[in-house]
């Protein structure tokens, strides 16, 4: 059982009993109804205790005026209380963190401050400079940024501002070239195949005088 849960309550005692009442720490006031077979029924709600075992005692008079005891246990057990929901966190994102000259770039801005109506990027990598926003009514502010033909290759800063106000900032790079450069490859001779190879025609001097013949 949890504090707030309904139970039954029901007692069996002789025909004739008087001033039944049935208590506890962990219920709340318990009412009897007597019923045609000699026994009492009512309900209780758990109270809002903590987890453990309560003692329910029963107390009352027989009909020959002697008194009524008895006791039962109940267990509660509240159980792992619901989180509270995650609230979601402000901050900008992009689709891509890298781009070139007029490329598109999806931009998204979350914010849990109330009342904010309008948001922004401003960024030099961006045509314009600025980005405004379309507000989806939920803290959401999403739009599309044009990255500038003027840009040149390096990085820049995206600046996310809510209500006028600043709250965060992202890398964004940007590659000016649509092709890098190339270098031309260093040229090798090709090794010539032994058809290829010529043999000099002529005599060669060594500075020695010919050998006897």
């Amino acid at each position: 059982m949890k504090p707030g849960d309904a139970i039954s309550v029901t007692v069996t005692a002789p025909a004739g009993s008087a001033n039944l009442a049935v208590s506890s720490a962990a219920l709340g006031g318990v009412r009897l109804t007597p019923g045609k077979d000699g026994s009492w029924s009512g309900t209780a709600t758990v109270a809002d205790v903590k987890d453990g075992s309560y003692g329910v005692s029963l107390t009352g008079s027989a009909p020959d005026g002697t008194k009524l005891q008895a006791t039962a246990q109940l267990t509660v057990k509240k159980g792992d209380a619901p989180k509270p929901p995650t609230p979601a966190s402000s901050g900008l994102r992009l689709s891509t963190d890298f781009g070139r000259p007029g490329d598109k770039v999806t931009v998204t801005v979350k914010t849990t401050a109330k009342d904010v109506k309008d948001a922004y990027v401003k960024s030099a990598a961006f045509a314009g400079g600025r980005v405004d926003l379309k507000n989806d009514g939920h803290g959401t502010f999403t739009g599309t940024a044009t990255v500038a033909k003027d840009a040149r290759t390096g990085y820049y800063g995206v600046d996310a501002f809510a209500g006028g106000k600043k709250f965060d900032t992202v890398k964004f790079s940007v590659e000016a070239k649509a092709n890098p450069d190339v270098k031309p490859a260093p040229l090798k001779p090709a090794p010539l195949k032994p058809s290829e190879h010529k043999t000099p025609k002529g005599s060669v001097n060594t500075g020695q005088a010919p050998a006897d013949a």
